[in-house]
């Protein structure tokens, strides 16, 4: 395992107990290979910090955003804390360098290593809460994610990529955009769908996925990059 202190260093925080931290780094899969590690797995962390992330985060919201209603606020809150961003966050702090995972898991990449780098930070937070308190827990949420309040709310991030192309489309070109499936490839258990998103008659972008649901979420997110809204 990579040196913990680096990382320390990196947070600005030494652990008092340094084995809340080994734990938030440890994934149920090492231990199945390391049976006699004498450790445990981050879950339970992981449920702590799940709870003290989502106070803080709300907490932070209803005071910033004073005027607006529950349902604008449930719908910021869910942007902020969904896998893609906390991962985006934990990726900045190198937290995949310090990760202890089974042989098998450490070769995964993508949208698996999204999900345990999500729960790996969220750990954390539950190892920060048990070791300082509550206001420690929310320092270290605060740097690393209240940053990205302004663009989720100004681009609109909190709707699905479809919704949020569907409302530009028709503001800006009156239009409502289309899908349309391109190609299918693969066994029906494993089949990966090409879809085109249309604007009138101009194909804007195409996406890929396992269901053409999927593809049509890939597509509208590429299409919105294209048309730089």
């Amino acid at each position: 395992m990579a040196d913990l202190a680096a990382f320390e260093a990196k947070l600005g925080y030494s652990f008092q107990d340094k084995r809340l931290l080994e734990t938030a780094f440890t994934h149920r899969s090492y231990l199945n290979e390391n049976k006699a590690a004498g450790r445990e797995h981050n879950e339970r962390l992981e449920f702590l910090g799940d709870a003290v992330l989502e106070l803080v985060v709300t907490e932070f919201l209803y005071a910033k955003y004073p005027d607006k209603p529950e349902g604008d606020l449930t719908s910021f809150r869910a942007a902020l804390v969904n896998t893609v961003s906390i991962a985006d966050a934990a990726t900045k702090l190198s937290m995949n360098d310090y990760l202890l995972l089974s042989r098998g898991e450490s070769k995964d990449t993508g949208r698996a290593r999204m999900i345990i780098l999500a729960n790996a930070f969220e750990a954390l937070i539950g190892a920060l809460y048990l070791d300082s308190g509550y206001e420690t827990a929310k320092k270290f949420i605060a740097d690393q994610l209240f940053h990205k309040t302004e663009e989720v709310v100004e681009k609109r991030l909190w709707q699905d990529a479809k919704s949020r192309l569907q409302e530009l489309a028709q503001e800006k070109n009156g239009i409502t955009p289309t899908y349309q499936v391109m190609s299918q490839s693969g066994p029906d258990h494993d089949r990966t769908f090409v879809v085109g998103a249309f604007i009138g008659q101009e194909k804007v972008a195409t996406g890929e996925g396992r269901s053409k649901q999927e593809a049509e979420q890939d597509a509208a997110q590429k299409a919105l990059t294209a048309k730089g809204w």
